[in-house]
């Protein structure tokens, strides 16, 4: 059995996973139903995948903040304590993660293994360019974007799909999430 491998991302409506502006953690939209629905999220046993970038992000974010900083909302505290693998040719663990294990290779052939091998679904928040590689490689079986209502133009850093094939989504799921936050699960395929 395969395991099935999600690639969960937080968006801009133009398509941009973060900003340089003054916005703030989810660009200042979160509310108690978003916050609620992750948790929720991160209830079955999973394996977290990240490539180095991402990885070296959240500890150093995770590191600097207080169990009451914003950063620290319960989704992500759970998310920090499920087992994770960190693709990287460049970090030796052991890693600030509590359940987390460094693997060298070119990251589709160690995602390829992790869906063979794995008893548990993959899911790998952020890590744009490595779940880009990914989604070329035909690994990924859905990707989930979270679309804050906002639009930006002058300050959005990190466009998630830059670079990336073309692809045919199918809409698997769709929920609004305080009236304002859309979530979008989307089978992609290799538009040909």
């Amino acid at each position: 059995m395969t395991a099935t491998y999600t690639v969960d991302v937080f968006s801009s409506l133009d398509g941009f996973g973060t900003s340089s502006g003054n916005w703030g953690g989810y660009w200042g939209k979160q509310g108690p139903e978003l916050l609620a629905h992750r948790l929720s999220g991160y209830d079955a046993e999973q394996r977290m995948v990240f490539g180095a970038n991402t990885y070296r992000v959240f500890a150093q974010m995770l590191a600097a903040s207080t169990e009451e900083s914003d950063v620290r909302d319960a989704w992500v505290t759970r998310m920090r304590n499920l087992p994770a693998t960190v693709v990287s040719n460049t970090l030796d663990g052991p890693l600030d993660w509590p359940d987390a294990t460094v693997v060298r290779g070119d990251a589709v052939d160690v995602v390829a293994r992790l869906k063979e091998e794995s008893e548990v679904p993959l899911r790998s928040h952020g890590s744009l360019s490595l779940n880009r590689a990914l989604m070329a490689a035909g690994l990924v079986d859905l990707v989930q974007v979270t679309l804050f209502p906002v639009i930006t133009g002058q300050t959005g850093t990190e466009p998630i799909f830059q670079g990336a094939p073309d692809f045919d989504l199918e809409l698997v799921e769709s929920r609004t999430l305080d009236g304002r936050t859309l979530e979008l699960t989307y089978r992609p395929t290799l538009h040909v």
